[in-house]
């Protein structure tokens, strides 16, 4: 099984617990790093998640995870916070954070660049539409984005 496919089964194993929570999953991560697996679960809920949802879910997860033995190889587990600048990857994100400062990079070029930055306007019909400065406006088809993360403005 490649990446890809154990970061589905992830998924389709942890949507229901962590959803049984009342927390939101906002990405999975599963990387070789410094010669062993780790396995990122990000979560969120309104509000924000604190340390006990995270020691929580970390804990009941895991056991999930061993027990469906959906990873066959050694790995640590971290559940964290998507933290501030956290990347949006489903439709919802980008609804939710309308008016927002984000970064997004698309898969191929669209008016000759692939990097923008912006303030979500809307996203109606598939298609993201990112406001830069005043006469600036930028429409992004949502199945071209490859990585999207919102900008933290202090």
């Amino acid at each position: 099984m490649n990446r890809e496919d154990t970061i589905k089964r992830i998924e389709e194993v942890a949507i229901p617990l962590i959803a049984e929570s009342g927390l939101e999953l906002v990405d999975i991560e599963f990387k070789h790093e410094s010669g062993s697996w780790v396995l990122r679960v990000y979560i969120d809920k309104n509000g924000g998640v604190n340390i006990h949802d995270c020691a929580e879910l970390s804990r009941e997860l895991g056991v999930l995870l061993d027990v469906t033995d959906v990873i066959h190889q050694s790995y640590n587990l971290e559940v964290s916070s998507p933290g501030l600048d956290r990347v949006l990857k489903k439709r919802e994100d980008y609804v939710r954070f309308k008016g927002k400062k984000i970064r997004v990079k698309t898969i191929e070029p669209i008016e000759d660049r692939r990097n923008f930055v912006g303030f979500i306007e809307d996203l109606k019909n598939d298609i993201l539409v990112l406001k830069g400065s005043e006469e600036e406006r930028w429409r992004v088809p949502f199945e071209k984005i490859k990585k999207a993360r919102l900008i933290v403005e202090i």
